[in-house]
């Protein structure tokens, strides 16, 4: 996020241990807080000048102030470009802006034509934030984003019009069992169809490698060394997508698994019958909250900035510097 700025000192990626589940956690809980969606331009700024007053010299060691201004920068900008990720596709918008979408996708009880209409606004939501957030060592071009976008559309809708009409047929079930079942046909399209967005969006990567790196000792980064990619690499690539596109069915599985089933038993009480107009709050307050705890906890699944031996890339990059020596990509988020 501050390889952009001024300076040659590079700045710790975080003050948790991002080699452990619970650092990356924590992490993430910083990256994805909503409240750095208020910081004004000034603010951002502000921030900025503080990381770069570190990777100048200027500051010589991390202060709360600093650990503040990274969480700024971390959040808003891009860490291969270095310019603002659009607000609503920020991973520190990812809640917001899939808390009126995912309500709807759970709305009970959705048609044909409710079910395709939430289905297309999910999968164009999906395709502004994965390609917001990839790594931009490969890009994809307009053509292959409007072919990417189309396929996902036609997977989720393919997916959530087929179960939506097979449930129904499966006499065998308990009317309980079947009702159950179609709470939870959302899911089913929204996992698999998020994790085919990933890869499409991100195909370009997967054809053309992603620029890996060296990994430069703490005295090196002290120094102002700046590594320059040792070649692309496909097989990092499909490791980022592929962990990138698992991290989003951890995200979406508690959140379309567990406020439906809630609110399935909620709507069997006799204070919820009395009160139906409840349900939709409801089900905002239960998607909400699941929301919030679900993705700092799918984001810390792997590390964003993330370290192989050279020896499992391709041959070309482990011959020319060692198999056995360390390089490092962004997974993109």
């Amino acid at each position: 996020m501050s390889a952009a700025l001024p300076g040659t000192r590079d700045p710790p990626q975080s003050q948790y241990d991002l080699t452990t589940y619970w650092g990356r956690v924590r992490h993430a809980v910083d990256i994805s807080d909503p409240s750095t969606l208020f910081v004004s331009s000034a603010g951002l700024e502000n921030a900025k000048q503080i990381i770069t007053a570190y990777k100048t010299g200027e500051l010589k060691d991390p202060t709360p102030e600093f650990w503040a201004a990274k969480k700024i920068v971390d959040s808003t900008l891009h860490p291969d470009t270095g310019q603002p990720v659009l607000l609503p596709f920020r991973m520190s918008c990812f809640v917001i802006s899939n808390l009126v979408v995912t309500a709807g996708m759970l709305t009970p009880g959705l048609g044909t034509v409710g079910t395709i209409g939430w289905q297309i606004t999910n999968q164009s939501l999906n395709v502004a934030i994965n390609s917001s957030n990839a790594n931009k060592s490969s890009p994809l071009s307009t053509q292959s984003i409007i072919t990417s976008y189309f396929l996902a559309v036609s997977a989720s809708c393919s997916v959530a019009v087929g179960l939506n009409s097979l449930v129904p047929r499966l006499r065998s079930l308990s009317a309980g069992t079947r009702l159950i079942l179609t709470r939870l046909v959302p899911f089913a399209a929204v996992a698999s169809a998020g994790a085919l967005n990933v890869f499409l969006m991100r195909s370009s990567e997967l054809r053309k490698g992603i620029d890996v790196y060296p990994c430069l000792s703490p005295e090196e980064k002290n120094a102002g060394v700046v590594a320059s990619p040792v070649g692309k690499s496909k097989r990092a690539a499909f490791l980022a997508v592929g962990e990138t596109a698992l991290s989003r069915v951890l995200n979406s599985t508690p959140i379309m698994v567990i406020p439906p089933l809630i609110l399935v038993q909620l709507q069997k009480q006799k204070w919820m019958k009395r009160r139906p107009g409840l349900a939709l709050p409801v089900n905002l307050g239960l998607i909400l909250g699941t929301s919030l705890g679900a993705l700092p906890l799918a984001l810390g699944a792997f590390p964003q900035r993330q370290q192989i031996l050279a020896g499992k890339l391709e041959k070309e990059i482990s011959e020319r510097i060692g198999k056995d020596t360390p390089v490092e990509f962004n997974r993109g988020i």
